[in-house]
């Protein structure tokens, strides 16, 4: 017997994993694995790493899997029958959406990086799935529509960052009704600092891609490492938390916490802060995800506090992180800005990894594009499409006026 939504039913939750091949993905099947009883693989994603897709088609048998596009889906397509492997491979945004909403699906996990994940993980939403949500982009881009369809749609929204998630733990169940209701006066976001926590600033123009995805406790993809680094990423998160907690920007608070053990705390009135501790390690987060409100083991050792020894807090220099100020600014304007910093940064940081632009520039071009383009309110999906298309037309416009 497994537990569905809170209900028990004889048969495993069937779940789809919306980019299978990441870190993120790969941590999600871990947890799986551990628990054949509660959980079945319905379909796998990976945009363009086949070889990987394919042995996780091997391991798993979904019955889908999903590809970039059609030439891909012939080769896996190929692959998986001489296999002898009976999963049927779809391809684009089509098959992206069609395994988000099947209506064979229960679970879906949102983990594709970047505006790519935007459309499947609203298809998810919009079929009233459990959606745990690993694609912060998704939501920082399309935020009030993404919570409007939320709500038409009765869909579970569980958080997979491991700060959101946190912060999902520690705050009351009733916290919809607004966080001064219930009593929370802010929400402190915890940051790593990244690699680049202690450098000084004059120095982080030299320093190279490797450097910069050398993250010091989390093992992540390239993109997102390099977001760490710029603290592009803890930007994104307090987009994210202002929609998700319906917090203002000015309650949440980023606090860098180098030992990555605390993951986020809730500070409420009476002066009691709550925090959610433990090991870096993403399978706390998807197991809560999945299993809640049940836990169930996730493969994670037992956090040591005694090796740990000692809990660091600063606060975030702005010299250094210029990113998290911009990230600030675009959640204070609201509308489209925020999807324009996401869109602008996308193509900055795939910039910065092909070695066209210094890690500086990456601020650079994002404050540009959103000095550039207004911020317009978002009534439907196509403005924030059409703001992230001019943003990231700036953004290339940037590159190509200074020779990159």
């Amino acid at each position: 017997m497994a537990c569905r939504l809170g209900r028990v039913v004889s048969r495993p939750l069937q779940i789809t994993i919306l980019g299978a091949t990441g870190s993120i993905g790969l941590s999600t099947l871990d947890v799986v694995a551990r628990h054949p009883d509660r959980y079945d693989v319905f379909a796998l994603t990976g945009f363009s790493r086949l070889a990987e897709l394919r042995a996780l088609c091997l391991k798993h048998r979904p019955r889908y899997a999903v590809v970039g596009d059609q030439a891909q889906a012939r080769i896996l397509q190929d692959q998986l029958h001489a296999d002898g492997v009976s999963t049927r491979v779809l391809d684009g945004e089509g098959g992206l959406s069609e395994v988000a909403a099947h209506p064979e699906v229960d679970v879906v996990m949102a983990a594709i990086v970047g505006a790519a994940g935007l459309k499947p993980t609203l298809a998810a939403v919009q079929a009233g799935k459990r959606v745990l949500l690993a694609n912060k982009e998704a939501l920082v881009m399309s935020g009030a529509l993404f919570m409007q369809a939320l709500r038409d749609s009765g869909a579970v929204l569980l958080p997979i960052d491991s700060e959101h998630n946190a912060i999902f733990q520690c705050l009351p169940t009733d916290y919809s009704q607004g966080l001064g209701t219930v009593g929370v006066r802010r929400i402190l976001l915890t940051a790593s600092g990244g690699p680049f926590r202690e450098m000084a600033p004059d120095l982080l123009s030299d320093v190279t891609p490797e450097q910069a995805c050398a993250h010091p406790n989390w093992s992540m993809g390239r993109k997102i490492s390099v977001d760490s680094a710029s603290m592009m990423n803890k930007g994104l998160e307090l987009i994210e938390a202002c929609w998700l907690f319906d917090a203002r920007p000015h309650q949440v608070e980023v606090v860098v916490h180098p030992q990555s053990v605390i993951h986020s705390m809730v500070d409420y009135v009476d002066g009691s802060v709550l925090a959610q501790l433990g090991n870096p390690d993403m399978r706390t987060p998807i197991a809560h995800a999945l299993a809640w409100p049940e836990r169930i083991e996730s493969g994670v050792s037992a956090l040591d506090l005694l090796r740990v020894g000692r809990l660091d807090f600063q606060a975030p220099d702005d010299r250094r992180f210029p990113c998290l100020r911009l990230a600030r600014t675009a959640a204070e304007v609201g509308g489209t800005a925020p999807a324009m910093l996401n869109a602008a940064n996308e193509v900055a940081v795939d910039a910065f990894l092909n070695r066209r632009i210094r890690f500086t520039e990456i601020a650079s071009i994002i404050d540009d594009v959103l000095n550039h383009e207004a911020s317009v309110p978002t009534v439907c999906l196509e403005d924030v499409l059409a703001a992230d298309r001019r943003a990231r037309d700036f953004a290339g416009q940037w590159l190509y006026r200074n020779g990159r």
